[in-house]
């Protein structure tokens, strides 16, 4: 570079190949950086594919959060609206009855209902009977042989007739069906005092019994197949099978394939 008036050299540089290639690379690693700057710390990432997907799951969660503070928010400012009003005197705390409560007193009246509706249909069968109950000849052996599983699981507990115990007790794994023995009709379908269902099955003299089945899934009257399911089991409680025939006990360990 030269002076105009003077003609004197005032300012040179010397380019090489090698100084060209050196300025470019530094050009090119300085945008880069500064690029990289911009797109981290600013909203420009926002643009590009991938960071909408994640600001958009951001703003979900908040929301979220945001409404599960405003309702708990609002469950504490009604919690303080029941004391300011307790406080005050406005509500009487012997009138004040939680669910739970009301839920327990509900669960006792019907726990009252259905005991009295099982003693009446075991003294129908046990009571009446008791005086002529005995073990099943080889005719109701082979009227029953056909009969169908009930449930499957292992019997804990076998039938002691001698001592007033008729049914067994067959430990079930969760969610087994129970099943019909015999084509017949649902005479009797009671809830018990544990929250469990007793099922009387009947086909002409013939009368199944099932006892402590977890949930039903038929209704009293209902006409059933062989085979066909009629509850759930929760694995929780044993279920207890009853054989009956023309008021003759018949033991489900003889007379059923388990």
């Amino acid at each position: 570079m030269l002076d105009d008036r003077t003609l004197r050299e005032v300012f040179h540089i010397r380019v090489s190949l090698l100084g060209a290639i050196s300025m470019i690379t530094i050009m090119i690693v300085a945008l880069i950086v500064l690029l990289s700057i911009l797109i981290v710390y600013t909203p420009i990432r926002n643009i590009l594919p991938g960071y909408s997907e994640s600001l958009r799951q951001q703003l979900v969660q908040e929301s979220a959060r945001v409404d599960s503070l405003q309702a708990d928010l609002t469950t504490q400012r009604r919690y303080l609206d029941v004391i300011k009003q307790l406080t005050a005197g406005d509500i009487e705390t012997d009138s004040v009855q939680s669910l739970d409560s009301l839920q327990r007193v509900e669960r006792a009246q019907l726990v009252a209902q259905s005991s009295e509706a099982t003693e009446a249909f075991k003294a129908q069968y046990e009571q009446k009977e008791k005086d002529r109950l005995m073990l099943f000849d080889n005719t109701v052996t082979r009227t029953v042989r056909q009969l169908y599983r009930p449930v499957r699981g292992v019997i804990e507990q076998s039938a002691r007739p001698d001592l007033h115990e008729y049914s067994i007790s067959v430990r079930t794994t969760k969610g087994e069906n129970v099943m019909a023995t015999t084509r017949g009709t649902l005479v009797s379908v009671e809830r018990l005092a544990d929250n469990t269902y007793m099922i009387a099955l009947q086909n002409g003299s013939f009368t199944t019994i099932y006892r402590h089945v977890s949930r039903m899934l038929k209704n009293q009257g209902t006409m059933v197949e062989r085979g066909e399911s009629l509850g759930i089991m929760d694995g929780e409680k044993n279920v207890s099978i009853e054989l009956w025939d023309g008021g003759q006990f018949v033991n489900p360990e003889e007379v059923i394939v388990w």
